[in-house]
């Protein structure tokens, strides 16, 4: 009866070996089922919808803006140079860098003893000059006179020699009267002769005398002419730069000694591609007259002025391109010739053209319509002009239709977004949906996700969270519960 006892109860317990043996194996079984079905489960993501900026096409007429920029620089300089050598006596006061003169200020003297002492001589040798050419006009009076007296006693001698010959004719008279008379004539003839040659020797005396005259002068205008060039003075109002001499330097002939520079004269000039050049030429082919505006951005403080173009280089410049222009500035204060300045030129109006942000063009100047049910569909415009962050396009076919006007790597032909109009705020992404849990299945996925070692601590965290409030997202549940095998 004993080994009967225990034979059955071997029995049982092999049984009962075998029927949990069975067991394990269909769980073990169904969770590598369930892992499969989880893994070739085919995903049921919803469709996501972005948030995008939309403006409507209106087309208008708009005013280009061609920017570019440049240098000041002054109309009117003046090189201060010395025009004789010498050593510096006299310097004015304002005569140093940054020094305001005006127009006729003395700026500096240079000795002038040896250019006084040579005037004085000029003004001796023209004494002198004059002194002769007064005698010499004397002597001609005199030599004029007696050259009358001697045509006198010939026109005399003359008319004896008639008479006799009258005379003789009459036959009162002698041949011999007649010879003496005839050589008397002669004489008074020679002598008039003598008289000519004295008054034609006092005019060469006179001519000579007069063109020393004129040299002594000529020579007296030199010597004062470099003594007034030893007082250096500004021959235009302005401001110094460059100066570079002492009281007591000694300097030589056209030495540059500073600069004068009008600031209230300024230009600007700038270079511009040819292309925005054809964009500013006039009807006739010519350059216009078209208005400018200048900006200086100095350490934050943005300075302004107006101009307008006035001229344009002859040449595009070696191992340069496009073309240079010049355009005349209105009075700028704070602005000094050298400083480099934003040019803005308006270039004609373009009839007809949307202004845009660039982030709403890609490279094909395709941009994002938005199209029924909210979804973008690509469309081509003509891209005209690139102003800073905008651009200005022709899109006369999108007149009217909205466009996305910040393209982003989201966005694309067939995508859904939610429009955000000028003045309007962005749509609030959608609640998900929250299911209330019973307690016995919040304990079942408490435990599921505090075992879970792959997850992030902060969803963790988060989840946990929720569990402790009763309630979770759909979809949350329904990762947890997959994850889960139910």
């Amino acid at each position: 009866m004993r080994f009967l006892g225990r034979s059955l109860t071997g029995l049982f317990l092999l049984a009962a070996t075998i029927g949990l043996l069975a067991m394990a194996a269909n769980m073990i079984s169904s969770a590598f089922k369930a892992r499969a079905d989880r893994d070739s489960a085919e995903p049921t993501a919803s469709e996501r919808v972005f948030s995008a900026n939309v403006t409507t096409i209106t087309a208008q007429t708009l005013t280009p803006v061609l920017t570019a920029y440049g240098e000041l620089s002054s109309r009117r300089a003046l090189d201060v140079r010395s025009l004789t050598g010498g050593t510096v006596t006299k310097i004015a006061q304002n005569f140093e860098n940054g020094g305001v003169v005006r127009e006729g200020d003395q700026l500096l003297r240079i000795d002038p003893t040896d250019f006084e002492f040579a005037l004085e001589l000029a003004q001796t040798d023209v004494a002198q000059a004059q002194a002769e050419l007064r005698d010499a006009r004397a002597a001609l009076e005199l030599a004029r006179d007696d050259l009358d007296n001697a045509t006198r006693q010939a026109d005399l001698r003359e008319a004896a020699l008639t008479r006799q010959r009258d005379l003789v004719d009459r036959g009162v008279g002698t041949e011999a009267a007649v010879e003496t008379a005839a050589l008397a004539a002669s004489a008074a003839q020679q002598a008039v002769l003598g008289k000519r040659q004295a008054v034609i020797t006092g005019q060469a005396r006179v001519s000579t005398a007069d063109a020393g005259l004129r040299r002594s002068k000529i020579q007296l205008d030199e010597a004062q002419r470099r003594l007034d060039e030893t007082s250096i003075s500004a021959e235009i109002g302005g401001v110094l730069t460059d100066v570079a001499v002492l009281r007591g330097g000694v300097v030589t002939a056209n030495e540059k000694l500073g600069r004068i520079i009008d600031p209230s004269a300024l230009e600007v000039r700038f270079r511009v591609s040819a292309a925005q050049y054809a964009r500013l030429l006039g009807a006739d082919g010519t350059l216009s007259n078209t208005d400018v505006t200048i900006r200086l951005n100095a350490a934050g403080v943005d300075l302004t002025t107006t101009g307008r173009i006035d001229r344009e280089s002859a040449d595009v410049g070696e191992g340069l391109t496009g073309r240079l222009i010049f355009a005349t500035l209105a009075p700028a204060p704070g602005m000094r010739p050298g400083d480099f300045v934003t040019v803005e030129v308006a270039e004609p109006a373009l009839p007809g053209t949307v202004r845009l942000p660039a982030s709403a063009l890609n490279a094909e100047n395709e941009v994002l319509v938005l199209g029924p049910e909210d979804r973008l569909s690509s469309a081509p415009v003509e891209l005209l002009r690139r102003q800073g962050n905008d651009v200005i396009v022709r899109a006369a076919a999108l007149e009217g239709r909205e466009v996305v006007t910040e393209r982003t790597p989201t966005l694309g032909t067939g995508i859904r977004i939610r429009p955000v109009r000028p003045g309007e705020a962005a749509a609030p992404e959608p609640k998900a949906e929250m299911i209330a849990l019973d307690p016995d299945r919040v304990a079942l996925l408490r435990d599921f996700v505090q075992s879970n070692t792959r997850m992030p601590v902060e969803a963790r965290e988060l989840i946990l969270a929720q569990l402790d409030e009763g309630t979770l997202p759909a979809d949350t549940l329904a990762r947890l519960e997959q994850r889960m095998g139910n």
